[in-house]
């Protein structure tokens, strides 16, 4: 069974930082099946892309958590 990637939009409002961006960045991409993840520190927006059978949204959030930021979904 194939399953596709998906985009995933997270916002973070705690980005005090640039250096925080590669953190959570390395972060992400080390969770099972995330192919791209990038982190917009201007904005907060933390655009994700995965396969959800992989690593589902809560995997996503957690990753942020464990490097010391909160996420939340966003909508697009």
């Amino acid at each position: 069974m194939t399953t596709t990637n998906i985009m995933t939009l997270l916002r973070s409002d705690e980005l005090s930082c640039p250096s925080c961006v590669p953190k959570i960045e390395k972060s992400l991409l080390a969770l099972p099946g995330v192919t791209k993840a990038e982190v917009k520190f201007s904005s907060g927006r933390i655009e994700i892309e995965h396969d959800p059978a992989l690593s589902d949204v809560a995997a996503l959030v957690n990753s942020v958590a464990k490097v010391g930021y909160t996420a939340k979904p966003a909508a697009f």
